[in-house]
Parts: C-alpha cells; structure tokens; sequence
C-alpha cells in the first residue's frame, strides 16, 4: 500500500489534536481542509467567520482564490462522513479523567435560532427564533449538551426543518418536531456512553407527549419546566394549572414555611441564595406518585414571574411507596433545583462561546455543508478543552464549585470535585499561541518569499508550538 503524503502541520498543539482524525479523511486535500477550518474557526473573530474569513482571504473579492474554493469544497463536496468525525470528536472526552462522563452529570437540550435570509438554504423557514425573541425567517438547529456544573461539551446537533418544506407538511413520514429530534438525540447521547442523571429541558418540551414517552422507553429520567398557566385536567375544587398549584401550597413567609424547604442555591460567581421549593399537587402530578412537579422561588408568597420555576420530573421522592422499586434513584428538592440550575449556565455560555466560534457564520446552502460545519465547530470547542485539561492542565482553582451539596445518592458514582474550568480562558489560551502564529507567518509571507532569519525562524517555531508570547514580559 501506497504510504500517505505528509500533510501541512497546524500550529503547535492542534496539529497533535487533528492527527487524531486523520483515518477518518481520504485524501490530502482532505486532511488539510479539516486543519485549515479549525484553524480559522479558532483564530480571533475581526468579522463574521465565512469561508473567505477562515481561509485568511478578502472579503468577495478574494471568494475565488485557491484557498478559499478548497475549504469550500472540503466543507459541502469532499466524501467525509461528519457522524463518524463527531463520534471521533465524542471519544476524546471519555478518555482523560477530568472531561469523562458520570452518572452525576445531565444532559441539557436546547435549540439555537439564528437568521438567514432567502429561501435556498436548507431549513431555513419562517419560525421562532428564541435567540430574537421573534419569529422571523432562521434556521433552528436542536442540540444537546452534557455537563455536571464543572465542565460541559456538546454531544450531537441537528437541524430541524419546518413542515412547510416537506411535500405533505406535518404528515409527511419525515416531518420530525423539535421534541421528537431532541428525544433522539438524548438516546444517542446515551448510547455514545454519556450517563447522566437527568435529561433537561425548557417548557418548550413540556406539552410533547412523544418527547416524555421517548425519554421513558430508553430509560431517562427527565427534569422539564411547565409553563406556570398552563392547565390540565383536575377536579372543580382542585389547582388547574402549576401557578394555582403553587398558591395552594402552606406557609406565608419564612418563620411559617409550612410545605415550602429552605435551598441554598450556589452561583459561579461565588455568591449563595436562599430558595424555597416544594412537592406540589396538580392533577396526576403530586410527590407519592410517578410524575412530581417541584416549585422553586425566591418569594413563596409573591412567586416571582422570573425567580420562580415549575418543574415536572419522573426522579421519585424519597419518601414516595415507589422509591424502593424504581429504576431511578429517587431524588429530594435540592438535587431537583440543582440538575434544572445547570441549563441556564449552559445556554448562557454555550451559545456565546460556539457564536465566538462562528456558528451561525456559515454561507453554504446544502443540508450536508450545513451539518458538517457545525460538526467542526464542536471539533474546535472541543479542542480548547483538550489544551485546557492538557498536562500541567490549567485549571482554575479560584473559581466557586455550583454543585457543592450532597451529590452523591444510593451508590451514584462521582468523580471527585475539581476546580471549575471556564471555557471563554481556554479560548484565550489557545489564542494566546495561535495568533502570532498565523500572524507573524502570514506577515513574513507577505514580505517576501525568502527564509526568514534565524532569529525569526526561532520566534516563530516557538510560538508555533503553543508557546504563547508574553507581552509584559521586561528585557
């Protein structure tokens, strides 16, 4: 067999990371394609993260260089599979001990809508976009997330696509509502190895009943918000919807809590909360039976619009006739206002840092292109952990452990409590090196096609090989 050219290497330490994908590309091109848009999508944003951005070329008028039109043949032509590239990606984490997935962990859904104009593009439709807080024309893309309230990554993404693009609409056999695509994709997350104590999940997933039976059937608990006014079905003289269940609850301030518990919430910023929650009782919901709705506020009397949560969740009381024959752990209103507190950090930081990445950024039509470059964004967001965890592993000891209360219950296994890494500083110290890195070569490029000198040379082998510059260092 024919041995492999050599590829051209990516800066300092992503070329180790991209090394590991090699057998998964077919070709040169290929190889050099996958190191040159982690490359770009890693780099310092200065403007939206195109193909003419990523490759380093003018905007329009440079869209027909060479560079460019091999990343975008890389990204929507080249046969590579970008399922097998993220299971790839998925395996990295499992493997190092401070990233691996527990049991304490959740798996947090969510959706992103970003605009895109036109009609061309695949999936894109007129519909709600959360991000706007509008409908408007957008693709939304339905993603999960794994995290224990130290570290999280993404596990899978796929676009949906609205029924007005489908030949029969909503009947046609391969219409999928976003509960129906995140419910598979929870599974998936599972099957990949990635446990989790809870899947999360805004009020949107609330109302699908093939979201909960989905969940049930491949063996997931789930902790999901209820909207506060919606009702259910319950007898004249009983609560209707989870807002009237939670006035019906006993206790008038914290002197007279009644059914409400005290719950010390902690925040990444180090600072601590008083909470108050309780088992409700709202239709077939109530704490003695397999659906329990929690109520968490700051006010048990006022129950703020924006400090109060409904909470519907199959992890039994502890106390329930059940709890002893159930196939999960029950779970008591601390770990509950926990497992829902996680999903709030994690579409805060999220989005912010995969946005920073460029994935909203892609100017590709196709279903494939589409898919492929948010496989690739995930592949960057997971190399910044790779570097951050990375012998000696720069973790942030300063930073507050959010999950300091009794985590583990009946034999849950933990890894032990580490500091919190903070995904934006991994960002910046993987920038730190790869900037001048990019720069400085792409500069001397531009100057001339000559050797640079060795005192250069030596400049730019070190910062390519992750050593960043110290700017405040004194001759």
């Amino acid at each position: 067999m024919t041995a492999r050219r050599p590829c051209p290497p990516a800066p300092g330490p992503l070329e180790e990371y991209a090394a590991r994908f090699d057998d998964l590309f077919g070709s040169l091109a290929q190889r050099r394609g996958f190191r040159e848009y982690l490359t770009g999508l890693l780099a310092p944003r200065d403007r939206n993260k195109t193909i003419t951005c990523l490759a380093g070329a003018e905007p329009v008028v440079g869209a027909g260089g060479p560079g460019v039109q091999r990343l975008q043949f890389f990204l929507s032509e080249a046969a590579w599979d970008a399922d097998r590239v993220n299971g790839r990606r998925l395996e990295l984490p499992r493997v190092q001990e401070a990233t691996a997935p527990h049991s304490g962990g959740v798996i947090v859904i969510d959706d992103s809508g970003d605009r895109e104009a036109g009609t061309a593009t695949a999936h894109v439709g007129r519909q709600w976009l959360g991000r706007l807080g509008k409908t408007d024309n957008g693709i939304v893309t339905v993603t999960t997330v794994w995290t224990d309230g130290r570290i999280y990554y993404p596990l899978h993404a796929q676009p949906y696509t609205p029924a007005r693009r489908f030949p029969r609409g909503r009947a046609d056999p391969g219409f999928r509502t976003k509960p129906q695509i995140s419910a598979a994709l929870a599974v998936r997350g599972k099957e990949a190895g990635f446990a989790c104590r809870a899947v999360v999940a805004d009020c949107a997933y609330s109302t699908s009943d093939d979201w909960y039976l989905a969940l049930r059937d491949a063996g997931l608990p789930c902790v999901v918000a209820l909207k506060p006014h919606r009702g259910t079905w319950a007898r004249a003289d009983q609560p209707h919807t989870p807002i009237d269940a939670a006035r019906a609850l006993a206790g008038t301030d914290p002197d007279h809590p009644g059914d409400w518990r005290p719950i010390e919430r902690h925040f990444r910023d180090g600072h601590t909360e008083t909470w108050w929650a309780a088992d409700a009782r709202l239709g077939g919901y109530g704490p003695d039976s397999p659906c329990r709705l929690v109520v968490a506020t700051t006010d048990p009397v006022g129950l703020p619009e924006k400090a109060t949560w409904y909470l519907a969740t199959n992890l039994p009381h502890p106390d329930a006739p059940h709890a002893t024959t159930s196939v999960h752990p029950p779970a008591n209103l601390a770990e509950i206002v926990r497992l829902h507190g996680l999903r709030p950090w994690i579409e805060q930081s999220y989005k912010q840092i995969k946005d920073e990445l460029g994935w909203a950024d892609f100017q590709v039509r196709s279903d494939t292109a589409i898919r492929r470059h948010q496989t690739l964004v995930n592949c960057a967001f997971t190399f910044c952990w790779d570097q951050w965890f990375a012998p000696p592993g720069a973790l942030d000891d300063t930073a507050p452990d959010p999950c300091p209360d009794d985590r583990p219950e009946r034999g849950h296994r933990h890894t032990p409590r580490a500091p919190i890494a903070l995904l934006a500083r991994a960002l910046r110290a993987v920038r730190s090196w790869l900037t001048p890195a990019i720069t400085l070569r792409s500069w001397w490029r531009a100057w001339t096609d000559k050797d640079p000198p060795l005192e250069l040379q030596a400049l730019l082998d070190a910062v390519t090989a992750g050593r960043p510059l110290d700017l405040y260092r004194r001759v």
